[in-house]
């Protein structure tokens, strides 16, 4: 994409990119949601327990893909900014080898190892079963998680996020229909659910391939090997999103353990619910980021800063108008969303999910300006700062203010946590972006 060259200007470019990315994000995360609920009804709760149980497993796999595809598409849209198109053909085929050896490493740990890590995450008698299916299935599917991963942030950057989209939808499409099949008429109960999430990549690869039939493609195979420069280069731009996707994975694990203590079972069901319901939101702000990414990387290619400020200024204006939509809504659909997800009935696990629901989202405002502020951070090649914010929200912080805050409030401060969390990553995120700019 040539930013300077573009007759849409920045406004068209912008909403181009952007809305493709969101839908196609917020088709991954329904379904994540469509997995929840038909888990839901046919399993039931010790069922949507060991699902919420088990996604860390699933956001580690994920994660990686996400760092590999995102930091060698940024530096691929940099590269193809800077006219270098056979240095980008090579980044490609450095990423998609190193890509599949990691899916390789975690699909082979998966299939000798998966009770152990079930155990591990906190799945206990009642949920051991069912959750060493859904880790074990999910974690086979690796080498595919990664690869699209890859594949749709290159297609992406290489001006068709129109395509990316498509990959991205047919995936989450085709799950929610094989849930359905999987668990209902062919009563497969958590290993449908399971083998419908690895059936969504594959699709997604399917029309990313696509891509190398056009004649305007930019990159391709060529004869390479994964060097240490390379790589090392790929996952300093990706961090914010490896970290990023990888935080979710960590809260889930650390809060349910905690919640366990608290409430059992039932609180870990209560949580899965929010926590879907959080990841469709989280899934547009990550929509927005990875959408303002192919613009933002050229603009830098090109030296166009205006574009560079400007981009950024109207995804963080879009993401806190979302932000206040939603939060808005929870206050009126809390009980009906608790309720979709509660086949058995349980009055404590709609209460609980329902209190959930109104706490936890009041985060949402800065979780849009930090996961935003981080993937730019990666998109001009300033990944000290993007890796910064990361860390923190996955690790540095909301860890010990989970701990803290479940200690004094019980179920309360469970909640609590990601509001606060993100509060204070957002203050570390506006005094870096203060220096950044000078």
């Amino acid at each position: 994409m040539n930013v300077q060259a573009s007759h849409n200007g920045l406004m068209g470019t912008f909403i181009h990119y952007v809305s493709r990315n969101v839908l196609g994000m917020l088709g991954f995360s329904f379904y994540i949601l469509a997995d929840t609920f038909f888990v839901a009804q046919g399993v039931g709760e010790n069922g949507l327990a060991s699902l919420n149980i088990a996604i860390p497993v699933y956001s580690f796999s994920y994660a990686f893909g996400l760092m590999l595809g995102m930091g060698g598409g940024t530096r691929f849209a940099i590269l193809k900014a800077s006219g270098e198109k056979e240095h980008g053909s090579r980044v490609f085929t450095e990423d998609m080898i190193t890509g599949l050896v990691i899916g390789l490493f975690i699909m082979l740990t998966g299939i000798f190892f998966s009770a152990p890590i079930s155990r591990l995450i906190g799945a206990d008698s009642a949920t051991i079963e069912t959750t060493d299916i859904y880790v074990k299935t999910v974690m086979c599917f690796a080498p595919a998680f990664i690869i699209n991963n890859i594949l749709i942030p290159f297609v992406r950057n290489d001006g068709a996020p129109g395509l990316a989209m498509a990959a991205m939808l047919s995936g989450s499409i085709s799950n929610v229909i094989f849930d359905y099949i999987f668990i209902f008429p062919c009563n497969m109960g958590m290993f449908g659910a399971a083998l419908a999430t690895g059936f969504a990549p594959v699709m997604g690869i399917l029309v990313c391939s696509v891509h190398f039939l056009r004649k305007r493609n930019s990159f391709r195979f060529v004869p390479a090997r994964p060097h240490f420069g390379t790589i090392r280069d790929i996952c300093a731009l990706g961090n914010a999103s490896f970290i990023g996707e990888l935080s979710n994975g960590i809260v889930i694990l650390v809060l349910n353990m905690l919640i366990l203590g608290i409430a059992g079972n039932t609180g870990v069901a209560a949580y899965g619910v929010v926590a879907n319901a959080a990841l469709v939101v989280m899934s547009v702000y990550t929509g927005i980021s990875q959408g303002i990414q192919p613009i933002v990387s050229a603009a830098h290619g090109q030296g166009n800063k205006p574009w560079v400020k400007k981009t950024y200024a109207a995804a963080i204006v879009t993401a806190l108008i979302i932000s206040a939509l939603v939060y808005a809504a929870s206050f009126i659909f809390a009980e009906p969303l608790s309720m979709a997800f509660n086949s058995e009935n349980n009055p404590l696990l709609t209460e609980i999910a329902s209190e959930g629901i109104r706490i936890y989202f009041i985060g949402f405002g800065f979780a849009g300006i930090n996961v935003i502020t981080a993937v730019f951070f990666g998109s001009i090649e300033k990944a000290v700062p993007s890796f910064v914010i990361s860390i923190m929200r996955g690790i540095g912080v909301v860890i010990p203010t989970a701990i803290i805050l479940s200690s004094l409030l019980g179920m309360t401060g469970v909640w609590l946590t990601f509001p606060v969390t993100e509060l204070i990553v957002f203050l570390a995120a506006v005094i870096m972006k203060k220096i950044s700019d000078k």
